[in-house]
């Protein structure tokens, strides 16, 4: 249930339920628990493309098919389940993606047992500590950031797919490494509040 009027927020959550509720209650929040970041890993390279909104409603299947997103079970995922996959209506049946998503399943694996924990490395990039942003309007907020830019190619090195610079910023805004509510937003300051407690193991 959303948490504040329509009217209140920022505009791209304005047109639907989902993406309101989305956006009062996720987007901006940070994110340290790595199974969640490996959900907005799957879910950001499934966007390629395609509006938010359409991945939003989508999620469940998502959520079925990945084996609710354990990174060590997609990992292992056969050519059969992959295929299988691909004629479920419950995700984008995209062949591409659909192996992308087992790949940087894998990859995500390795970053976990370099450093500890993808949070730990994620938020390396930052410094432990969100980004906060001072946007006036949407028409202030970039696609891609010299940060993201660094991010990404860090990713690719590493072995990901489908995580180029406007997704790995989509994917920085939606887990709270950069606050782009706009400043009007009450879930601007919210999300200051939740920086300020933000720890990582």
């Amino acid at each position: 249930m959303s948490r504040h009027p329509r009217e209140a927020i920022c505009n791209w959550a304005r047109k639907t339920d989902i993406e309101h509720a989305y956006h009062d209650d996720e987007w901006g929040v940070p994110v340290t628990d790595d199974r969640k970041l490996f959900e907005f890993v799957i879910l950001e390279g499934a966007q390629a493309g395609l509006s938010w909104l359409t991945i939003l409603r989508r999620r469940e299947g998502y959520r079925r098919i990945f084996h609710d997103f354990d990174p060590l079970r997609v990992a292992r995922m056969s050519e059969q389940e992959q295929s299988a996959a691909l004629s479920d209506a419950g995700i984008i049946r995209n062949r591409a993606k659909v192996r992308s998503a087992v790949n940087n399943a894998q990859a995500f694996l390795r970053v976990q047992e370099e450093f500890g924990s993808f949070a730990r490395y994620i938020w390396g990039f930052v410094d432990g500590q969100p980004v906060q942003g001072q946007r006036q309007s949407m028409s202030d907020i970039p696609a891609t950031t010299a940060l993201s830019d660094s991010v990404a190619k860090d990713l690719k090195a590493r072995g990901f797919s489908f995580m180029g610079s406007t997704i790995v910023y989509a994917h920085m805004q939606a887990t709270g490494m950069v606050n782009d509510h706009i400043l009007s937003c009450p879930c601007h300051a919210e999300a200051q509040q939740h920086a300020l407690q933000l720890t990582l193991d």
